[in-house]
């Protein structure tokens, strides 16, 4: 039995979250802590009393994300479980990298708030936009997609997360010239993201160049657990790897299914979701229902999750 530890991306976070396991364990104090001084302002305060209208910023959001699903991953390891395989979904793979040990916690946060704010500052409000495709096939959404770019604007097909959903990004228009093709090609549904970019477009690349310059001045070290990369779906082995995935994940592709799958051919048979939400495990549930599922966000789930691990290693 093999088991990967997951971590979400940006769109899981919420005012209040994680506050049971703040007041129950020291541990996850000392996190939003060490998030708190190595941002110089209060992220604790932010994520626990809003507004809202500030955590849905970009460079709040990623590095909230980060503290709160790190915490998380504290509690899990602290309960003696261990993961054969790791991965996160867009910013979630800079959790999985600390949870392996390729980064250090407060050089993560202080990169992913300024990837937040490299991200947003590369395109202006109003002039990106992101769309889910429901049920379509891939192919069809990236031919589609070539077509107006050609035509109109950037427009990619961006995560590919689960059978029957991809989502696309790019110039607002030609977002929305692709979804009406894209209905008319079958797609079951055009769901609108509410974001404030297009991200993981060719539109983000000179975020992820300026992101380059951040993170080749941190230290990077070769996972202790394999981590697997959004860009490929395969592990990132070397520090170097690490750097060339992040800077690439910018303004490159998500291949959640792919990674799944990936670590489905492993050996893979119990995800265990960690960080605020459980999105990742709706996206498995389309991808392996067969698969053991679990999830960590509060006191609740981490008792039933550690309950149920432990459980099954008898």
């Amino acid at each position: 039995m093999k088991t990967a530890f997951v971590f979400p991306g940006q769109g899981s976070q919420q005012v209040g979250m994680m506050r049971d396991l703040y007041e129950a364990h020291a541990s996850v104090r000392e996190r939003f802590a060490a998030a708190d001084d190595a941002l110089g302002f209060s992220l604790s305060t932010l994520i626990f009393e809003g507004p809202e209208s500030e955590l849905v910023k970009t460079e709040f959001t990623q590095p909230a994300i980060l503290t709160a699903s790190v915490a998380a991953y504290d509690l899990v390891a602290a309960a003696g479980e261990r993961a054969d395989f790791m991965a996160g979904h867009s910013l979630g793979e800079y959790s999985a990298l600390v949870a392996a040990g390729a980064m250090d916690f407060t050089d993560a946060v202080r990169a992913v708030h300024l990837r937040g704010r490299f991200m947003q500052e590369a395109v202006p409000l109003g002039e990106g936009a992101m769309a889910a495709v429901i049920r379509l096939d891939r192919d069809d959404i990236i031919a589609i997609c070539r077509e107006v770019s050609a035509e109109i604007g950037a427009v990619q097909a961006v995560n590919f997360n689960c059978p029957g959903q991809v989502v696309i990004a790019g110039k607002a228009d030609a977002v929305a010239e692709a979804g009406e093709r894209m209905k008319r090609a079958g797609a079951g549904r055009i769901v609108p993201l509410a974001v404030s970019a297009p991200f993981h477009s060719t539109l983000m690349e000179p975020a992820a160049q300026r992101l380059k310059a951040v993170l080749d001045d941190i230290e990077i070290r070769p996972p202790q657990v394999a981590v697997i990369a959004n860009v490929h779906a395969r592990p990132v082995t070397t520090a170097q790897d690490v750097r060339d995935a992040l800077v690439e994940q910018a303004a490159h592709p998500v291949l959640w299914e792919d990674s799944v799958q990936y670590m489905r051919a492993q050996g893979l048979t119990r995800q265990v979701e960690i960080g605020p939400g459980s999105v990742l495990t709706g996206f498995m549930r389309k991808i392996d229902r067969r698969m053991e599922m679990y999830h960590v966000e509060d006191e609740a789930t981490l008792t039933d999750t550690l309950a149920k691990l432990k459980g099954a290693a008898r």
